[in-house]
């Protein structure tokens, strides 16, 4: 049972990462990237293939980021240069990075006998379910207190406001539609960089592992921001991932419960379904009040 609780935790860390990138593009940017879906496997993929040539798996979470970082360039471009709608343009851009995925990596790739960030650290004897969980908290600590810190820059004061109020940047002579270039660009290189850890930690590559992806960022983001709410001390980042660990928590709860494993997809869609009632239930509540 004590196995299966870290296993879990280790999920909805790793998965944090991911949250990331979605509360970038959701609760500040209000951009419904769908970019995330082909971005996160293009991570996975990278860093499949790098992996099995030899390269430091460390390294290639750096390269894994950047991949992804262009990719939400793309759909940045796509939608304000070529003004094509949101939705829209990370749906081409998603669609593109199928093909691609399966270009770099092929539909499967295994790890299998490759270290990973895992297992490179020299912690001793510690068991691997202890240095994921380790590793995993560690990564998302470091990435969670630099977003902090760039919220408080000047360039993460204008990304905010973008998503606020985009007039109020175009007056003080900044252009928005970079500004939403840039926060897709940092979304997706957290997207990115989530599905190279999860490679790693499950040893394997899946061009279908992107898939309902951008569901569960939602659904984490959701559920820590609703949680949360009423605190106002509690950060947006630490929403992100306390939303994460809860959802995860709640998925192996269900398949602990004896659901069949291939009704994890539609245990995920009714959950987000039950989160975006009770989240409209409460804001309705508050609009009365």
């Amino acid at each position: 049972m004590l196995d299966l609780f870290i296993k879990t935790v280790t999920q909805g860390l790793i998965y944090a990462l991911l949250s990331y990138g979605i509360y970038i593009t959701y609760k500040i940017l209000d951009f419904p990237d769908l970019t995330v879906d082909g971005s996160f496997p293009l991570g996975a993929a990278v860093t499949a293939v790098l992996i099995t040539n030899g390269v430091n798996p460390y390294l290639t979470l750096v390269i894994a980021m950047a991949i992804g970082a262009v990719a939400g360039l793309c759909t940045g471009i796509i939608h304000v240069k070529l003004h094509v709608r949101d939705l829209l343009a990370g749906i081409i851009t998603m669609t593109a990075l199928f093909s691609i995925n399966l270009q770099i990596a092929g539909a499967n790739m295994s790890l299998l006998g490759s270290d990973t960030i895992f297992s490179l650290l020299p912690l001793g004897d510690m068991g691997l379910i202890y240095r994921k969980l380790l590793v995993s908290f560690v990564l998302v600590l470091i990435f969670k207190f630099v977003l902090d810190l760039y919220f408080k820059t000047k360039n993460g004061l204008l990304l905010r406001g973008t998503g606020d109020n985009e007039n109020v940047i175009t007056t003080l002579a900044i252009d928005s539609g970079n500004m939403k270039i840039l926060g897709l660009v940092i979304a997706n290189a957290f997207v990115a960089l989530c599905g190279a850890i999860v490679c790693q930690e499950q040893r394997a590559f899946s061009a279908t592992m992107g898939t309902g992806q951008m569901v569960f960022g939602l659904a984490a983001v959701i559920i820590g921001t609703t949680l949360f709410k009423r605190f106002s001390f509690v950060k947006g980042t630490t929403c992100a991932v306390m939303g994460s660990i809860i959802y995860k928590t709640c998925i192996q709860a269900a398949l602990s419960a004896g659901l069949p494993a291939n009704l994890l997809k539609l245990i995920t869609a009714v959950l987000f379904l039950l989160i975006l009632i009770v989240g409209s239930i409460g804001h309705k509540g508050e609009a009365r009040s």
